[in-house]
Parts: structure tokens; sequence; C-alpha cells
């Protein structure tokens, strides 16, 4: 029996793969500028979607990430924080993501692995996935065969020189993904290969597994371009179809296992709204040393949380729960406790 959650989650995870279909649909103007020769690509992606979006839809009613998603929203949109939660919205978004500033502080090897592969799979993700879905293509200009004029959503855009520096950027947009990822895929298995705190943590499924499939993504890429550079196109089917299988794989593989965390990271900006609106509201005091130790906000959420949980931690007396005392206390009460029972 299908339970209230999994109904929801199966309806999101059908509206975005509905929404997506219509996007490549209305997006290559009803399939013209569609290449069927990637239609394997195309549902993969939408196999990626459902999952992806039945997954966040499962993990967000979860009850402690529902009261952080919800209350996020709700203190971000407070008008008197308003304007203060936008700039710090900008701040972060440069900070944590475009920068990775928050891996930096645990290690320059460790933050530049993450920041180049990040850079290398959007960059791939920004022109392949347009690429596929014929959102964007190009046309030679009938006055100057040298020259291409860029499609977006079959709107044209800006034209430019074929053989050109733009041209040359532009058709060689994944190669320069390809070098950021395998740098970055590198530098990673370097630090699992001679860290030996994350030696002793890592498994092949979460930790081998993304790092091999970027890897074999990039390089059948790059031979995919040797080969019709410099090659004059040997093995071109054969590195197609392999290349076809690596990506077909992960984006299969996508909302299963640790590249899941990418979808999950940016709802930690509404956990960081919520610590800085907490911190300049109300806050709570221990009731039993009368000491201030966390927001007002954060205990009463706790609370409702843990009953939402089936957890009863109802204390007599003025405390009323134990969520109301103090860390520091909480230490000496378990003490106090240990030493009676000693005694007795």
């Amino acid at each position: 029996m299908m339970t209230r959650e999994t109904i929801n989650a199966s309806a999101w995870g059908v509206a975005v793969t509905l929404l997506m279909a219509a996007l490549v649909i209305l997006g290559s103007r009803n399939l013209a500028h569609f290449d069927a020769a990637l239609v394997a690509y195309t549902f993969a992606t939408l196999f990626a979607a459902f999952g992806i979006s039945y997954r966040y839809a499962m993990w967000l009613q979860r009850p402690p990430t529902a009261m952080y998603w919800r209350r996020g929203w709700q203190v971000f949109f407070r008008p008197k924080y308003l304007a203060r939660n936008l700039v710090n919205w900008v701040r972060r978004l440069i900070g944590e993501f475009a920068l990775n500033r928050f891996i930096f502080k645990r290690g320059r090897p460790r933050w530049a692995a993450h920041w180049l592969i990040m850079w290398g799979c959007l960059l791939a993700v920004a022109i392949t996935f347009p690429l596929v879905f014929g959102w964007i293509h190009f046309e030679t200009l009938p006055e100057a065969m040298n020259w291409y004029r860029t499609y977006v959503f079959g709107f044209p855009t800006f034209a430019f020189p074929i053989h050109s520096i733009v041209g040359f950027m532009i058709f060689h947009g994944l190669v320069w993904a390809s070098f950021l990822v395998i740098a970055g895929v590198m530098l990673a298995m370097r630090r699992r290969m001679r860290d030996h705190g994350a030696a002793a943590l890592q498994q092949f499924a979460e930790d081998f597994l993304p790092l091999i499939l970027l890897f074999a993504i990039s390089v059948t890429g790059l031979m995919l371009t040797a080969s019709y550079t410099w090659m004059r196109g040997y093995g071109y089917d054969f590195l197609a179809i392999l290349h076809a299988i690596t990506v077909i794989f992960t984006l299969l593989w996508l909302p299963f296992g640790k590249f899941f965390h990418i979808f999950q990271r940016p709802a930690q900006l509404g956990v960081g709204f919520y610590k800085d609106i907490g911190a300049l509201e109300e806050q709570a005091k221990c009731r039993r040393c009368g000491e201030a130790f966390a927001s007002r906000m954060h205990v009463e959420d706790l609370i409702t949380v843990e009953k939402q949980l089936g957890f009863r931690y109802e204390l007599e007396g003025s405390a009323e729960h134990y969520q109301w005392i103090c860390p520091k206390c909480r230490r000496a009460m378990l003490a106090l406790a240990q030493g009676r029972l000693w005694h007795s």
C-alpha cells in the first residue's frame, strides 16, 4: 500500500518529468531541431528527472527537513529582514557555491578538486542539455556561409565566424569542461589514496564510482574530439557508443548515488538564514541556570519535530521539556543522576 508521502513524491516526479518533456518539444519547435540520434540521452535525462524529483520530494517530507524548509522560506521573506537576507543571499551564493569557500576551510587540495569538478560539470551541463533537447542549434548565414547564427528556443541570437576565436571556444566548450573535470578527479583520487582518514571511511559506490564515471565521460568525450579532428573519424562509432554508455549510466545512477547531494546542497542556504534570524530574535534561556543557549524558535521547532517523530522528553516541574535545558546543565544533570545511582 502506497503511503501519502509516496503518492506526493510520485506526483512531483511525474509533474517534473512531463514539464521537461514539454520543454523539449516546445524548445525544439515541435522536435524540428531535435536530433533523433540523441533520443537515448533524452530518455535517460527524463528518468533522472523523475528519480531526482521523487527522492527530493520524499526528503522534503521528513519532519526535520520539512521544518527547516518551511522555516527557511518564512524567515527569508520576513519584511523587516528581507533586504538583509537578499544581500546575504548574494554573498552566500558567491562565497559558498561559486567559490566553494566552505570546502576551502577543509584544505586547499580538497577545495581545488571540488571546485574543478563542479565548474567542469556545470559547464558541460550548460552546453550538453540545451543541445540534446534542441533548445540551441546553429545555422549558416545565407549571405555568408562561413558564419553561424545561434538559435535559442528557435529564436535567432548572435552570429559569429566559424573560424574565429569565438567559434573555437564555443565548439570546444566540452573539451574545456573535460580538462577541468579530469584535473579535479585526479586531485580527488590522490586524496582518496593518500589520506588515511579518508581511506578509513571511503566506500567504492559512494567515493570511487562517482569519480570513475566523471573520468570515463570526460576521457571518452576527448577521444571523440581526437577521432574526428586528427584521426579522420577512426573508431568514432565505437567511441560514440562507449561515451553514450558512460553518460546514460551516470544519468540513470544520478538519483541514487552520491551525486544527489548536488541537488540537496542549495537547501543549506535556508538553514543559514534560519540560524541568522534565530540569533537576532528572542533567545531560549535554560530553565535550570537561566543562561541563553539557543534561539527560542529553534528550541520550539525541535520540540515539535521530536513529537512528530514519536519522541517524548517532557519533564516534571518548571522545565517542562528536556530541550529547555542547556547542554552544560544536561551534562551536570547526567553526572548527578549517575552519582545518585552509584550511592544507591
